[in-house]
């Protein structure tokens, strides 16, 4: 997730999908999956993560509860701004449309959800993940969520994230594959067409990608939904899959 620019309702769905509730039950998304993704680590090293999308940093912060540094990049500077801004005062403000012109407003703090001192040890920068700098390395896993599908070249981040994690370390990404061309030009998608009459869907694109050098470990399926308004919701399903650095 990311874009070179968010407007205000953007970036109040951003914050809701980071650290809001929803009426339809659904568990909050980034700290659900940070919590699979940890699971997955078992006694490997946790020494550094990085994540890559990282939005207004709930996904960071969570995985900071367990590993001794976290990086968090986004493309949006607005939300790594404000990210940065949570890490350092502990406080996020933001306002959710709930029908026309009205609107809810909601505050967060890190206090309340026991993230205070794990956000000691989050930093957060603005990068464009298909074009990161040589700093961003050795790291013990890659967390990506819901970021292939919106890169205008997903393969070269996937070719290249190889050579950041370190061997035997995870990298773990979410995606609906849910492929659009305003954001990924048709002949950089990684999957969802047909080849030589055969569909070829974005896991298998994914395999064709990682194989020389990742090993597959699992995939899940994660729903997780973003409150438009009071009463709009879009619900959705993620599917996560774990990669072994070879």
């Amino acid at each position: 997730m990311g874009s070179a620019y968010i407007d205000d309702r953007e970036f109040a769905q951003y914050c809701h999908f980071n650290w809001g509730e929803n009426l339809l039950g659904v568990p909050n998304f980034p700290e659900i999956c940070v919590k699979s993704a940890i699971e997955y680590m078992k006694k490997r090293p946790k020494r550094k993560a990085f994540d890559v999308g990282c939005t207004v940093g709930r996904s960071s912060f969570e995985l900071a509860r367990v590993f001794d540094e976290v990086i968090g990049v986004d493309l949006s500077a607005r939300l790594v701004l404000e990210a940065q801004r949570l890490k350092e005062s502990g406080l996020l403000r933001y306002a959710i449309p709930t029908e026309g012109e009205l609107q809810e407003s909601f505050q967060v703090r890190l206090n309340k959800f026991g993230l205070e001192h794990a956000s000691k040890k989050v930093n957060f920068w603005q990068a464009d993940a298909c074009n990161l700098k040589p700093i961003f390395r050795d790291f013990d896993l890659v967390f990506a969520s819901n970021l292939i599908e919106r890169l205008y070249d997903p393969k070269s981040f996937l070719k290249d994230i190889r050579t950041r994690i370190c061997e035997g370390g995870l990298l773990v990404l979410t995606s609906s594959y849910d492929w659009q061309e305003e954001t990924t030009p048709k002949e950089r998608w990684i999957g969802g067409y047909k080849r030589d009459g055969k569909s070829v869907t974005t896991l298998c694109g994914l395999e064709e990608i990682l194989s020389s050098d990742f090993k597959l470990l699992d995939t899940k399926e994660i729903p997780f939904v973003i409150r438009k308004t009071e009463r709009t919701h879009r619900y959705t399903v993620a599917q996560m899959s774990v990669w072994e650095r070879l």
